[in-house]
């Protein structure tokens, strides 16, 4: 049995132990280390400080004035003539309104305008149609030229017939009859007519129906049709 160590592990323990000792009293024994005081600034370097800063030459006191001046001032334009007689009375305008002068202006009218304004330049007009060449005739076409005898006048035609100035306003049947009878108005006078009837010795009923009446003038051999009139309130 042996009772001394290996020396060289004591040497491996002993360097393990020195190296820890050293950082424990780096990182936790020494403290900071004391700054050094920072020293006040040399009274040149203020000075240089200040004239970089400051311009070169200062400015006069009359351009500085002048500046100012000029940035409060605005821009009021006045159109007032600048000398007293070319400036104009105001009593002595006539405030009567000149119609006649008014009217002329509307009546002048519109010209120009053809331009556009998004373009740089108009297209050019189309060419005008070239104007025709009249050859003169000759005498044979003269002669073709000359009217022919102008046809007979034809007769007038058959005057229109005059509208039938009957008032229709209602109809009445018998139950068990198909036959119908109408009751027509001519100013106060009532008349009745039946389908095929003469009225006012003139007109036939032709067609009698639920809103309007088919008349026929035997005079005329015209046809009219009557429409149903509203009652009027008496």
């Amino acid at each position: 049995m042996k009772l001394g160590a290996d020396p060289k592990k004591l040497a491996i323990l002993g360097g393990l132990f020195l190296l820890g000792g050293y950082l424990f009293y780096d990182n936790v024994l020494s403290g900071p280390s004391a700054s050094s005081p920072s020293r006040p600034a040399s009274k040149s370097a203020l000075t240089s400080q200040r004239t970089a800063t400051e311009p070169a030459y200062p400015a006069p006191q009359s351009t500085l004035r002048r500046a100012a001046s000029r940035s409060s001032e605005e821009f009021r334009p006045s159109l007032k003539p600048k000398r007293p007689e070319d400036r104009v009375n105001p009593m002595s305008i006539d405030p009567t309104l000149r119609t006649d002068l008014l009217a002329k202006v509307q009546a002048v009218e519109m010209q120009g305008g053809s331009r556009n304004l998004f373009q740089f330049s108009t297209a050019p007009p189309p060419p005008l149609p070239p104007e025709p060449i009249v050859k003169p005739k000759d005498k044979t076409q003269v002669a073709d030229a000359k009217p022919g005898p102008s046809e007979p006048p034809k007769p007038p035609g058959p005057p229109p017939a005059p509208p039938i100035l009957l008032k229709y306003y209602g109809y009445s049947s018998v139950k068990g009859e198909n036959r119908k009878r109408a009751f027509f108005l001519d100013g106060d006078e009532i008349l009745v007519g039946a389908e095929g009837d003469l009225v006012k010795k003139r007109y036939r009923v032709v067609r009698i129906g639920v809103n309007s009446v088919v008349m026929e003038d035997t005079q005329f051999k015209h046809e009219q049709t009557l429409p149903l009139q509203e009652e009027t309130a008496a």
